[in-house]
C-alpha cells in the first residue's frame, strides 16, 4: 500500500486494478496522449487551468470531485474519443502510490487489463529487483483484486502462464465486487466490474515517468 509504495526500488509496479488503472488504460487506448498523476483534486484543478493538461478525472471517496470531467469509471470513458487530449488523475490508491514511489527506478501503473505487457516490461529493463505493490482499498486496507493482479504479475515474471480464469473467479467470489451495480454507489457501474476484469485486454503497458517533476503515464508496448 502507501508506505510499500513509497519504499519501492528497482522496476515498480504499482496495481490499482478498482478501479485506477483500469480507468487509466481506457483513456490511453482512446488516444489519450498521456496522464499526469497527482495527489489531490486542487493540484488536478490546478494543473487543467495551467493548460498542463484538459481533463479532470477521478474520484475522492468513490465519487467524483466537483469540477472534474470524469469520475474513476472504465465504463463511462470507453466510449470517449481522448486522441490529442492529457488528462490529469487523482485517485485515492493508485495515484497516490505513484507518487509517492519516489525510489523506483522504473515506475509502471499496473492492472489486470494490461497484466502480460507489463509482465514483459517489467522484465525487459537491466537485470535487478522487480517490486510490485497492490495499493488495495484507498490505500490503507487490502483488496482482493490488487492483491491476486500481483500473484498472476508474479507468475508471469517466473516464467508460468498462470490461470487469468481463476483469478477472475475469485475476485467475483469476494465481498468487494457487490458494489458494483449496487443503487446506493452509483458511482461503481457493473460494466467497470467487466472491463476491469477483462484480462489482458489491453496489450500495451503503462509506463510511468517524470517530467517537470509530475509523473506522467503513457503508452509502453513492451517487447
Amino acid at each position: 500500500m502507501l508506505e510499500g509504495a513509497s519504499q519501492a526500488i528497482g522496476a515498480v509496479a504499482i496495481i490499482d486494478v478498482f478501479r485506477a488503472f483500469s480507468t487509466a488504460a481506457v483513456v490511453l487506448a482512446n488516444g489519450a496522449s498521456k496522464i499526469t498523476m497527482v495527489g489531490t483534486v486542487d493540484e488536478a484543478l490546478w494543473l487543467r487551468r495551467s493548460g498542463v493538461g484538459d481533463v479532470c478525472m477521478g474520484e475522492v471517496g468513490g465519487r467524483m470531485p466537483a469540477g472534474f470531467d470524469f469520475g474513476n469509471s472504465p465504463f463511462a470513458v470507453s466510449g470517449i474519443d481522448f486522441h490529442g487530449k492529457a488528462i490529469i488523475q487523482r485517485t485515492s490508491a493508485g495515484t497516490q502510490g505513484i507518487v509517492a514511489a519516489t525510489g523506483a527506478d522504473r515506475l509502471f501503473a499496473a492492472a489486470l487489463v494490461t497484466a502480460s505487457a507489463t509482465a514483459r516490461a517489467l522484465r525487459s529493463g537491466a537485470a535487478g529487483q522487480i517490486t510490485l505493490v497492490a495499493m488495495g482499498n484507498n490505500a490503507i486496507a487490502r483488496a482482493d483484486e490488487d492483491e491476486l493482479c500481483a500473484l498472476h504479475l508474479r507468475n508471469l515474471l517466473e516464467g508460468r502462464k498462470g490461470n487469468p480464469q481463476a483469478v477472475r473467479e475469485v475476485i467475483l467470489a469476494g465481498a468487494d465486487v457487490a458494489r458494483f451495480g449496487d443503487p446506493a454507489r452509483p458511482d461503481s457501474h457493473p460494466a467497470d466490474l467487466e472491463i476491469a476484469l477483462d484480462i489482458d485486454r489491453y496489450d500495451f503497458a503503462i509506463r510511468v515517468a517524470m517530467e517537470a517533476g509530475r509523473p506522467v503515464a503513457r503508452i509502453a508496448h513492451a517487447a
